[in-house]
């Protein structure tokens, strides 16, 4: 091979060696995706598959299972029921927009009477209330209550600084009429100055051996930054037992809240 042909392979030679090594940068973006929160792949800080690290969905690992401390059925008039679940959320930090839940219901010799479903979100830290209103078991009576998520949580972290500000005062509660036709009031507070929208708020009453002995539930439609609101509970039966503790948990969904 002549000098001249050694030289010449030489320069193609190294002229694919950089059109390739230009091919490589060009092609790197669209075949080597950056790590993202969706991609299905533990890659980036994540410490599991699209959560943990900088991913604002948390890992199972991470967060502890919910507390059903209590379920209950509380007789409204005969044949209907409020079904209460009131539970814990240990986790100061994340939420879950929404998850499916069930009832189940089974009379004093322990035979299945009925159920009801449904949908809740669970929010930050603390003990929180799921309701279900005017459920039918005809002639039966509910003597044991069973609550349980029939799907696997989402946990979102938020901010702990919007959750601390996302909080809803209550005060001036007042119960009346207990003998007769219950009315409880209490006036709610939005601190914040966000707009707070679709506010699930559920009152349980408490006798002296703080047993809770009967439950009802009012809707918002919104609370602007700085609003107040009366909120107001009916029962068509007197209350059976001395109420002695008022507890009312507002419950919203912290992904709803929006500027004004």
């Amino acid at each position: 091979m002549t000098w001249a042909a050694q030289r010449q392979i030489f320069y193609i030679f190294i002229l694919v060696v950089i059109l390739l090594a230009l091919g490589s940068l060009i092609g790197y973006p669209f075949f080597n995706d950056p790590p993202s929160c969706q991609d299905n792949k533990q890659n980036g800080n994540e410490t599991g598959v699209d959560c943990g690290g900088s991913c604002v969905r948390a890992c199972l690992s991470q967060v502890d299972q919910i507390s059903v401390i209590w379920a209950r059925a509380f007789r409204v008039v005969p044949g209907r029921y409020n079904a209460v679940a009131y539970l814990e959320n240990h986790n100061t930090n994340t939420v879950v927009s929404k998850i499916k839940y069930r009832f189940r219901f089974a009379d004093a010799n322990n035979i299945y009477i009925g159920k009801r479903e449904g949908e809740t979100t669970v929010p930050a830290g603390g003990h929180f209330a799921v309701f279900e209103t005017a459920v039918d078991i005809g002639n039966s009576i509910p003597i044991y209550t069973t609550f349980e998520f029939t799907e696997t949580p989402l946990w979102v972290t938020v901010p702990k600084e919007k959750i601390d500000q996302l909080r809803i005062a209550v005060s001036d509660i007042k119960l009346e009429n207990t003998d007769t036709s219950p009315i409880l009031s209490a006036i709610v507070k939005n601190n914040s100055l966000l707009i707070i929208s679709e506010i699930d708020v559920v009152v349980i009453l408490y006798d002296e051996k703080e047993n809770a002995i009967s439950a009802s539930r009012t809707y918002l439609e919104k609370l602007s930054g700085q609003e107040k609101a009366e909120i107001r509970f009916t029962w068509p039966e007197p209350i059976p037992g001395k109420i002695v503790t008022k507890e009312i948990i507002p419950i919203f969904d912290i992904f709803s809240v929006k500027l004004k």
